[in-house]
């Protein structure tokens, strides 16, 4: 039960420093574009430190996301980034919870996520629906039960190219956005709400080594939200 509690305490304070900082970075960011567009008197030297800024502020995050299920824990809590010409491309960084059951205590997970969304469309007003949302994401387990390297007690190949250690996954799902209208913003630029379908390497592997084994055996469904800040 402590250790829960540490965890959940651990994920609450990382989704709060992530809000904190990207509202803060909106501010500065705006400061700083209207500063080198109306500011006349500022030297070349000026204006190259503030283009710097603006550069190394893409690495500032500017999406949190909470996801359940998936293959990377019962509750997971994020930070992310949007790119690409029509902001198509998303990376997020996760840490999830899974709870004991018949583990000795709970495990703490971490998960790095790429998502791709080819298009999107406006379904009513600041409403966007986008029909597809596909990519792969890789994630761990913290705790000594888990592997990286083939322990002696399993045949020799057995399991030779895969570990307990680290997880492959791909997935398939649909998005809902809300595009929060500017008179209406206060720190939040738009809301997502996500699900999608997913299975990992072990279970492929399984499904292809198991005949019995269909595909509804090895899928599962995650449901999630993404606010997007900056």
């Amino acid at each position: 039960m402590i250790m829960r509690s540490l965890i959940f305490s651990l994920l609450l304070i990382l989704m709060s420093i992530s809000i904190q900082a990207q509202v803060r970075h909106q501010e500065v960011i705006k400061l700083i574009s209207d500063s080198l567009s109306r500011d006349t008197s500022l030297s070349l030297y000026d204006r190259n430190v503030f283009r710097g800024y603006l550069r190394w502020s893409k690495l500032i995050p500017s999406q949190s996301i909470l996801q359940i299920a998936g293959n990377m824990g019962t509750c997971s809590l994020g930070i992310g980034w949007y790119y690409g010409k029509h902001e198509q491309w998303e990376t997020h960084l996760l840490f999830g919870f899974i709870p004991k059951h018949d583990l000795k205590n709970a495990k703490l997970t971490m998960t790095l996520k790429e998502t791709y969304r080819p298009w999107s469309v406006k379904a009513y007003k600041g409403l966007y629906f986008e029909p597809l949302t596909c990519g792969i994401y890789c994630n761990t387990v913290f705790g000594q039960e888990f592997w990286g390297r083939q322990p002696e007690r399993y045949p020799k190949s057995y399991y030779s190219f895969l570990s307990t250690k680290i997880r492959f996954n791909v997935f398939l799902g649909e998005q809902f956005t809300w595009k929060i209208p500017k008179y209406r913003m206060t720190n939040k630029k738009s809301v997502s709400f996500f699900y999608e379908v997913s299975t990992c390497d072990l279970y492929l592997r399984s499904m292809i080594t198991e005949k019995y084994l269909k595909l509804h055996d090895i899928i599962g469904l995650s449901l999630g939200a993404k606010f997007t800040f900056i």
